[in-house]
């Protein structure tokens, strides 16, 4: 009888088991940059937290993705959840310029916070004789992929300083971790890479062949970025890579994470609230996140704000 009625229990516990409703985790998928870039960090380390730390009501996945212009266009159309771009792409998104032109501006991109600010790079090799900017004429230049935010500012930099780029240089249009094997095996002479820092597509070369990375620092250039906020100089600390022993004064943007304005405002917010409830974890995760802050995080957000993120930061006193 007693073994009977134990049968019974536990036939009935199964029942209600199968029962009850089962809900499956919610899926996010973040869109990043090259995989020896700092924006694929971005994707992966904000997904690790979120999976860790949301109860089991998310699943997210960081992948590698095309860059700046790309994922603004896949958060636009769907296919990304979340996406890491440039703030000055998001700029020229939000306010129909550069790569939207002809399309028109992207009415739905939406800010949610941004990340580590982003140097724009000119690296070559010590043998090449290129020692400043002007130098890369006649040169094998990568500038950049199609779709990435780092062929911008390659061809803004150019353009400021005089350099043609169809005419004066052999210009390449390469991924970065393409382009960082090219530089150390002399099929090209330099290359352009916005990057936080250190980036392991510049530390990976400098290890095999000795490197330079050029000042972008001229009046002109300092005047082409005095009326964009989403803008700033910025210099490379000595010792940053191996071989390049004095500081770099260059130009930098922000990487931000950005979604559209229709993914749900609970989605947004809940992602936001556990990013800066575990912020000290996110910062250890990389180098490059390591002088993140809530105020900092606040800054460079140059498409209009998703109002899950703005309802976070209202609860929290800082807008």
């Amino acid at each position: 009888m007693r073994r009977s009625l134990e049968l019974l229990s536990f036939g009935a516990a199964l029942m209600l088991m199968i029962a009850a409703p089962v809900h499956a985790a919610r899926d996010l998928l973040i869109g990043g940059g090259s995989v020896t870039g700092v924006y694929y960090q971005v994707a992966l380390h904000v997904c690790n937290v979120l999976n860790q730390h949301s109860g089991g009501k998310y699943n997210c996945v960081g992948r590698p993705a095309l860059g700046s212009v790309f994922n603004i266009n896949a958060v636009n159309r769907g296919l990304l959840d979340f996406g890491v771009a440039q703030s000055d792409r998001n700029w020229q998104a939000t306010n129909g310029t550069a790569d939207w032109e002809k399309k028109g501006p992207v009415d739905k991109l939406r800010s949610v916070f941004s990340m580590h600010p982003e140097a724009v790079l000119l690296v070559t090799r010590q043998d090449t004789g290129i020692a400043e900017v002007a130098d890369l004429k006649g040169k094998r230049v990568n500038i950049g992929n199609p779709g990435s935010g780092q062929r911008g500012n390659a061809e803004d930099v150019l353009r400021i300083y005089g350099i043609d780029q169809e005419k004066d240089i052999n210009a390449e249009g390469l991924q970065q971790g393409d382009a960082s094997r090219a530089l150390v095996d002399k099929k090209i002479d330099a290359f352009f890479y916005t990057v936080g820092n250190p980036s392991a597509a510049i530390e990976d070369p400098a290890q095999s062949t000795e490197i330079s990375i050029l000042p972008i620092n001229s009046e002109a250039m300092k005047e082409h970025i005095s009326d964009k906020p989403y803008y700033v100089m910025t210099s490379i600390p000595p010792g940053t890579y191996r071989g390049v022993e004095e500081p770099v004064e260059t130009y930098a943007v922000k990487a931000t994470v950005v979604t559209s304005s229709d993914l749900e405002e609970e989605v947004v917010y809940d992602v936001v609230k556990t990013v800066f409830e575990n912020l000290e974890e996110l910062k250890s995760s990389h180098a490059a996140f390591k002088h993140l802050t809530p105020e900092s995080m606040l800054e460079g957000l140059s498409a209009p704000l998703h109002p899950g993120a703005e309802k976070y930061y209202k609860e929290m006193g800082w807008m």
